[in-house]
């Protein structure tokens, strides 16, 4: 049974919502302040396979929290933010978050996301078709660890950033449109409107950096998706 912390300050929705996910066979463990959601997600009593967090928390907010956790921690993150509020989104992302909600919300909307994060998530396992490594000049993707390296080095990534890096290995030297990263990496269709595949991507191209010649690894096609450069 998959565990689901939530960090909401509204008491009442976190019972809504417990009581909903409980339903849909998740194991729900409530709190009602960043700080200790935080160490709740670093408590050795427990596992949590996926974290909700909101963003508009007294104290601690839940930037704060995102920050704390992704400093040692890739458990998957879906922020809530208020209606509207697009620059929480788009900031969530660029931090780390694997997904976004604007509340209100539909609980099935809820739980479809939380399946399609942990979809994302759990380890892919190679088989006899599927190579252990996939290379592409300096870069380096191991499949069964979910382990990217660049000239040699470890690189962080979040699980989304993973997957959207590994679609594009996978077809380096082909520009793979938005719909079918948002489809393959994202785990949902892609929606009028929808810019987290081109946030995550941004903040992937940062991690991995250039090239030896200075040029970028990942590129935009206009209008279609984006393109990692083959070697």
């Amino acid at each position: 049974m998959k565990q689901v912390l939530i960090v909401d300050d509204d008491i009442e929705l976190c019972d809504m919502v417990a009581e909903y996910l409980q339903g849909e066979g998740f194991q729900v463990t409530t709190s009602h302040n960043g700080q200790t959601g935080v160490d709740m997600v670093f408590s050795e009593e427990s596992h949590y396979d996926l974290m909700i967090l909101d963003v508009m928390l007294p104290g601690l907010n839940g930037f704060d929290c995102l920050r704390e956790i992704r400093k040692s921690s890739q458990i998957p993150i879906l922020m809530l933010t208020a209606r509207g509020e697009d620059i929480d989104r788009i900031v969530g992302l660029e931090m780390g978050a694997d997904d976004y909600l604007a509340k209100p919300f539909n609980p099935r909307e809820l739980v479809a996301r939380i399946k399609a994060v942990l979809r994302r998530f759990q380890a892919s396992g190679t088989t006899h078709d599927e190579p252990s490594v996939l290379s592409n000049g300096e870069i380096e993707v191991h499949p069964a660890a979910r382990r990217v390296m660049h000239h040699g080095n470890l690189v962080d990534l979040t699980s989304t950033e993973y997957n959207l890096l590994e679609v594009l290995i996978k077809n380096a030297g082909s520009v793979v449109d938005k719909a079918t990263l948002s489809s393959q990496a994202l785990g949902r269709k892609l929606a009028f409107y929808d810019r987290s595949i081109d946030m995550h991507v941004s903040k992937l191209r940062k991690k991995i950096g250039c090239s030896d010649e200075g040029e970028q690894l990942i590129q935009t096609v206009r209008g279609i998706g984006y393109q990692l450069i083959k070697y």
